[in-house]
């Protein structure tokens, strides 16, 4: 979720930048699972995008606060976000009126689930009085980008003046994408840069597993997962597979420079958003930026810079795994499942890195660059990601056996990996629908808001 912070804590040095990556190492005792998704909202006649204003987007926010009784994000007088300080949840708008569940740090999959529950009944009371449904798709089915009404939020008009500058798919990206996110912890600088590695290889695993947006403006786009596509079209200098990762020396020193050479977006100070797009954090961290001379890098400004940056897995105070459509429900709990599966538990780690590590840079992007539109049918070291997928699953799925994390019935987490063991032996997601939108739909892509709503 991207919620601004507020930390005035000057910063005084490049090496308190890695020390902030540092203080989010935590005993494995302490590891959590943080997921996120967002989802288009619609009103239920019509089938039209959700403004902000009216019996919009602002009045279902203020229907939640009332019912959760969060505290409330507001920015010039409209309530932007929602905030539970007791579970660190959040409820945030992504640019084109996407609704965000930012969820709690949970123990287990199965507490994951219950907060999900929690979340739909209590959108169900609010939203239906207002007409508005829920999409889960990876791209908006039908909407022109012209059609999409935009979000009162400063930081997104100034992202919206400067994507059309670095890359021609970006307003697409904020627009008309929703995603599913996974955030786990690190224990170590060693242990973050083995797990960063194994989640970067196989993030186009995860999309070709979760693909799920075949649609652009009510027709058959090319694509099993055309929001993978457009972030290859966003912004070259802050998205992608991160090859500097893999190369010796790899730790939190080498992300923090990484990050610094990324262009920033803005600059916060009180309520105001200062347009800095293209601007250099090393000129702000020495006081020398242009727009705000003698100004100086807090804390809060390295935080809100962190979260413009867009690679596939993206390092903070957690690594985020960024691959993947959002989905119909039981794929809400499948991405953390995975992801828990893998890199929590050591031997599957492990044998997981031994499979990645004979990758070059060049056959992991050609992955990245293929998967968007073959899926599990892109091939790398001479197999097919359907049989590393295969592979893959396996010792997920081994890990979460061994974590032997029960629910009340006496269930392990095992379960929530049932889906992509079916979309492996048979269909992705975006398959089904192009079926049915060749065969039962007739052609008519707006039938996804009706059998792809939550």
């Amino acid at each position: 979720m991207a919620r601004d912070v507020s930390d005035s804590t000057p910063i005084t040095s490049r090496d308190a930048l890695v020390a902030w990556f540092e203080a989010g190492a935590k005993p494995p005792a302490q590891f959590r699972i943080g997921t996120e998704h967002e989802k288009f909202a619609f009103f239920q006649n019509g089938h039209a995008p959700v403004p902000y204003g009216g019996k919009g987007i602002g009045a279902l926010l203020a229907g939640m606060q009332a019912q959760l009784a969060w505290e409330s994000i507001v920015e010039h007088g409209h309530i932007i976000g929602l905030h539970d300080a007791a579970s660190d949840a959040g409820i945030s708008l992504e640019p084109g009126g996407q609704f965000e569940l930012s969820g709690a740090p949970c123990a287990t999959i199965h507490a994951t689930q219950a907060e999900l529950d929690r979340h739909f009944s209590a959108l169900r009371e609010v939203a239906g009085p207002l007409g508005i449904g829920f999409l889960g798709l990876g791209m908006s089915p039908t909407w022109r980008r012209d059609q999409i009404p935009r979000m009162p939020k400063r930081r997104y008009e100034i992202m919206f003046d400067y994507m059309p500058k670095v890359g021609r798919l970006g307003l697409d990206m904020m627009l008309r994408t929703s995603t599913v996110q996974a955030n786990l912890d690190y224990a170590s600088e060693a242990d973050m840069v083995k797990k960063l590695r194994v989640a970067l290889a196989l993030q186009p695993l995860i999309t070709a597993l979760f693909a799920n947006s075949p649609f652009t403006d009510g027709k058959l786009n090319g694509y099993l997962s055309m929001r993978s596509e457009i972030w290859r079209h966003t912004d070259k200098d802050r998205t992608g597979m991160l090859a500097f990762a893999f190369e010796p020396g790899m730790g939190f020193e080498r992300y923090a420079d990484y990050a610094l050479a990324v262009p920033m977006y803005f600059v916060k100070r009180g309520e105001t958003y200062h347009d800095v797009a293209g601007a250099s954090f090393r000129d702000l961290l020495a006081g020398r930026l242009p727009a705000l001379p003698g100004e100086r890098a807090t804390f809060s400004d390295w935080v809100n810079h962190l979260t413009t940056i867009f690679p596939e897995v993206r390092l903070k105070r957690f690594l985020e795994m960024r691959g993947a459509d959002v989905g119909a429900r039981r794929f809400l709990t499948a991405l953390p499942a995975f992801c828990v599966g893998l890199l929590y538990d050591p031997a599957s780690l492990d044998a997981a890195a031994d499979i990645v590590r004979p990758w070059s840079a060049e056959a992991r992007q050609h992955l990245r660059d293929e998967v968007p539109r073959l899926g599990l049918a892109a091939h790398i070291a001479k197999r097919s990601l359907r049989d590393i997928g295969r592979e893959v699953l396996a010792l997920a799925r081994q890990g979460l056996a061994r974590r032997d994390r029960r629910d009340n019935a006496g269930r392990d987490e095992t379960a929530y990996l049932d889906p992509l063991d079916a979309v492996v032996a048979g269909r992705t997601q975006a398959e089904d629908l192009i079926e049915r939108y060749k065969t039962r739909w007739g052609g008519d892509a707006d039938r996804a808001f009706s059998e792809c709503a939550y």
